[in-house]
């Protein structure tokens, strides 16, 4: 499966904004926004020209790529899928992603970022209704139960991930059981229970084209 193996920081300073691809580090006087706000490579800090319109709608759907760790043929998959679903395209595409089970492992706290919730996915940490899952990509469905695998839960790393969300709270659309480390879909995202800087309507005018 291909996926982006560069340095993660690069995309957060391509788009001006903190997109949280590095979980904790991001919260940190590390993180390369904070250090470095101008774009990378050498002509950065030159970059003051007002974008084109075109030039948004692309920054929209590659800050959107980048934020769920989706390549451009997927993420075009995933738009003509929502652009076949009843309601608006825009806010269709946002669900699409939200229901990956990489996000819904990092939504419930399993994981700090989506790159270390879609790890676990592929090393078969995760199981959905008992039957263990490897594959990101999977939709979750209303009424399912993404439980983190018992024999992996002595793992150093996820025993520590299971102190830490004690103390979190989970998107509304889903419900978490820190007791046995499992989550429940009550039901599919609203736009308004999507928290990303997204404009997604500049993605769907992007396609439109």
């Amino acid at each position: 499966m291909a996926k982006y193996t560069g340095a993660v920081c690069r995309l957060c300073r391509r788009e001006g904004q903190k997109l949280f691809l590095k979980g904790d580090r991001c919260y940190t006087n590390k993180c390369a926004i904070d250090r470095r706000s101008y774009a990378p490579g050498m002509h950065g800090q030159n970059r003051g020209k007002k974008p084109s319109e075109f030039g948004l709608q692309l920054r929209e759907k590659q800050k959107a790529r980048r934020v769920y760790g989706v390549l451009e043929r997927q993420f075009r998959g995933y738009f003509d899928k929502a652009t076949r679903q009843k309601g608006m395209t825009g806010e269709n595409l946002l669900r699409l992603l939200e229901r990956r089970l990489d996000n819904v492992v990092y939504r419930l706290g399993f994981a700090a970022s989506r790159a270390e919730a879609r790890q676990m996915v592929t090393h078969g940490h995760i199981t959905v209704n008992g039957k263990r899952v490897n594959i990101p990509s999977y939709l979750v469905n209303v009424g399912e139960v993404i439980s983190i695998k018992e024999s992996s839960r002595d793992i150093p790393r996820i025993k520590e991930m299971a102190e830490i969300i004690k103390d979190r709270t989970v998107p509304a659309w889903l419900s978490l059981d820190v007791n046995t480390l499992s989550g429940t879909v009550i039901k599919l995202p609203a736009r308004e229970e999507i928290q990303v800087p997204i404009e997604e309507q500049l993605i769907v005018e992007k396609y439109s084209r």
